[in-house]
């Protein structure tokens, strides 16, 4: 299915996540992808991943994982003529999205002003780690730093064990989804005669979604804290243990904690002073949990969960990713998408979709991740540079 954004050149200059992930999902879209890559090395993620051999070859699993549908062009932006190359291909191109530095582009030579006047409606995207304006604008930034200073590792963990970092890297995915977002914003403006230049910060764009927790401290003076698996805003919503594994419960409205104490066998709960209102509930959660937990150990957890269910009381498994993975809600929705022998993997890749479906089908591609510079010679012809050319090109090392 052509996406919306078919009609749309994006100049991919990222490496690792944040910025890869916004271009994958701009790629998901619809739009064409070009990766500019650093000649002999390319994007870092392709020597990352739990597969030595394959990040040996330039095809790490890290990289896999959001490069699917893109094309690969090798330029060496250092050099004169790997610049002049590139400001052609600015020239063919709607949008630019890099996460350098800040100041690393202009540097180059590279910086918006000059690629506005090879592009007058250009659409720039710099996603760094603190924006491009502030004190801490020139700091490197990785998404083990943001989490710590966005305030999420802060109220990650319970009392005990608090700061932890998030399991996955968030700050780069949650940068690079903003970013994509803020693209595609721009693109959708019709009326737009001139350039957009659009700063990511990936601190803000985590702290951007941190609104319930920020929204209590800035308007209640009320300092959020590590709670574990338990909900700050209701009770009994959390993480139970049961005869067997553990289960997420989520009864946050009256009706449903009625509901949940009716199901586990324990009704007087209803009218125990210390639970029957949900202010009450919060005040004593701790001792509602270990009387919920005493009732809920007469069953395993896979015996509670389509229950409770049943009753209207939002309640489920703690799955592993290897098992949510292969749950037909996952396995049969489309979400995970199949390269049959992928060039430069030499087997089978799989690799995660969009999370949403456009008329009933997700948004895909149609091409793998891309060798490290496999179309730099076609679009070097699509530019109109010869063969003598491209060849004085790559002996001189500027693709």
């Amino acid at each position: 299915m052509p996406g919306p954004l078919k009609h749309i050149r994006v100049l991919d200059l990222t490496n690792v996540l944040a910025g890869p992930f916004c271009c994958h999902q701009l790629a998901l879209m619809g739009a064409e992808v070009i990766k500019v890559e650093t000649p002999g090395s390319g994007d870092l993620a392709r020597q990352l991943g739990a597969d030595a051999e394959l990040n040996g070859r330039l095809m790490g699993l890290s990289f896999l994982a959001q490069n699917a549908g893109k094309r690969s062009i090798t330029v060496n932006l250092k050099s004169a003529k790997g610049k002049a190359l590139f400001l052609r291909l600015v020239e063919t191109a709607d949008v630019v999205v890099e996460n350098f530095r800040p100041g690393v582009m202009e540097r180059l030579g590279l910086g918006f002003e000059t690629l506005c006047r090879h592009q007058p409606r250009l659409v720039y995207c710099a996603i760094s780690g603190f924006g491009q304006e502030g004190p801490l604008k020139g700091l490197p930034a990785y998404d083990q730093i943001i989490q710590g200073m966005s305030g999420v590792m802060s109220i990650t963990g319970d009392p005990d064990t608090a700061p932890y970092r998030v399991g996955y890297p968030i700050g780069d995915t949650i940068g690079g989804m903003t970013a994509a977002f803020a693209v595609a914003a721009e693109l959708a403006d019709t009326s737009r005669q001139e350039a957009r230049f659009i700063d990511v910060s990936m601190l803000e764009s985590v702290i951007a979604t941190m609104g319930w927790v920020v929204s209590n401290y800035l308007n209640a003076a009320h300092v959020p804290a590590p709670m574990g698996n338990e909900n700050f805003t209701a009770s009994p919503s959390g993480t139970f243990a049961t005869a067997e594994g553990l289960l997420n419960i989520a009864a946050n409205k009256q009706e449903q904690f009625e509901a949940l104490c009716k199901a586990v066998g324990r009704p007087e709960l209803i009218v125990d002073s210390r639970f029957s209102r949900r202010q009450a509930r919060l005040q004593n959660r701790a001792a509602l949990k270990a009387q919920l937990e005493e009732a809920l150990s007469a069953r395993p957890a896979a015996d509670w969960w389509p229950l409770l269910t049943e009753q209207g009381i939002p309640s489920g498994p703690v799955y592993t990713v290897p098992e949510i993975l292969a749950h037909p809600q996952i396995r049969d929705r489309g979400m995970i998408g199949r390269f049959t022998r992928a060039p430069g993997v030499d087997r089978d890749v799989q690799v995660v979709r969009s999370g949403f479906k456009v008329d009933g089908h997700a948004p895909s591609v149609d091409e793998p991740p891309p060798l490290l510079g496999q179309d730099t010679d076609e679009l070097l012809c699509q530019l109109g540079y010869t063969g003598d050319e491209i060849a004085a090109m790559k002996k001189e090392g500027a693709v």
